[in-house]
């Protein structure tokens, strides 16, 4: 059964008008609907009667027509009269979820995303020094080197000696390979609090960022519940809790093989979840307990975070759940991992995602 928590309704914040106003107020419903757009639009209907959002000259009727002509919606084939909607619409729920969040990121001065280090990387400046051990083979400018040893040595019995070697500095390279892990387990949508739409919220938001700012970044998002799979960017509107435990091993091992086969030298894990690990899969068997820590699937959940800190992949932890001995747990994950926690409200969750993944992508790790 679905949940939801909804805050108080003001009419006047519902803007009148034709397309475009009717359009937002579409895509923010197909974030609640999984991208049902049979649903949605009903929702609309319905909130048009209620608070009169068309007007007179232009109907819900009108902007249905409208929607399919400009392709946000097409024909359903495997329902008579139902729509479904388009991937124009999906990269718009996701540019929409930019917007919302990075918009926010920009009037608190936290978007900008230069750096001034400079290591190991692949654009060349114009700053030059001595080789030191260490130094990669193709940072050594050879031309250079040769002209430093014909003036130091002379050119009669070429001499080329360490103090010779000239090389050519690199501007740090940011790029950061980044998996975001979702919790889809039944608890996202308890006690009538809707946890998984800010979740798909965020992680659209992210994808379209990382795709139209860093497009050299790879972002792979995964879910987990009683096991662990990869998703598309195009799932994700359609993305629903299940009747699931939470595998939060499962999760971390997939992310981790992920991230092994990716080149960059930052990477990370961002984790949203609302609860404790309370599954383990042991061959075909589901070993499930959702009563307290059970120390079994706590054990081989921190050793997994651990295994992450070896290979140096910092995990970024979002609890959205306030519960004392749930936030103990996160605080011993966090510990053994080295990475860092956010014990966050629903509404703060983008900001506290968006911030975090840009300082990491200053990060450099050795």
């Amino acid at each position: 059964m679905r949940g939801y928590s909804f805050s108080q309704f003001l009419p006047s914040d519902i803007p009148k008008g034709g397309f475009d106003e009717l359009l937002k107020l579409f895509l923010e419903l197909l974030n609640y609907t999984s991208g049902d757009a049979n649903e949605a639009l009903a929702w609309l209907n319905e909130l048009d009667k209620q608070y009169n959002l068309t007007q007179d000259d232009y109907g819900i009727g009108d902007f249905i027509d409208e929607l399919k002509q400009k392709g946000y919606i097409d024909d359903d084939n495997n329902n008579a009269g139902g729509f479904q909607i388009t991937g124009k619409t999906e990269q718009s729920i996701r540019k929409s979820a930019l917007e919302e969040i990075f918009g926010k990121l920009k009037k608190s001065g936290k978007g900008s995303h230069n750096t001034n280090l400079s290591g190991l990387g692949e654009e060349k400046n114009a700053d030059r020094r001595e080789f030191q051990f260490g130094d990669s083979l193709d940072q050594i400018d050879m031309t250079a080197s040769i002209h430093n040893a014909q003036i130091n040595h002379g050119i009669g019995d070429f001499t080329m000696t360490e103090k010779d070697l000239e090389v050519e500095e690199k501007d740090f390279k940011t790029l950061t390979s980044t998996v975001l892990m979702i919790d889809i387990s039944h608890s996202m949508i308890l006690y009538g609090e809707d946890r998984i739409t800010p979740a798909k919220k965020v992680a659209m938001a992210l994808a379209e960022l990382i795709r139209t700012r860093y497009p050299k970044d790879t972002l792979d998002i995964v879910v987990f519940g009683n096991d662990a799979w990869p998703i598309l960017l195009k799932d994700l509107p359609y993305l629903q809790v299940g009747p699931y435990h939470t595998n939060t091993y499962a999760g971390l091992e997939l992310a981790v093989d992920i991230l092994r086969r990716r080149k960059t030298h930052n990477k990370q894990i961002f984790m949203i979840t609302d609860g404790k690990p309370t599954c383990l899969k042991e061959g075909n068997r589901y070993y499930k307990n959702s009563i307290g820590l059970d120390r079994k699937v706590v054990n081989k959940t921190l050793n997994k975070a651990a295994e992450c800190k070896r290979l140096k992949i910092p995990i970024t932890t979002f609890m959205i759940a306030k519960d004392p001995y749930l936030q103990q747990f996160v605080r011993k994950f966090t510990e053994i991992n080295g990475g860092k926690a956010f014990y966050s409200s629903l509404k703060g969750l983008g900001e506290y995602i968006f911030e975090d993944y840009i300082k990491n992508r200053r990060r450099t790790v050795r």
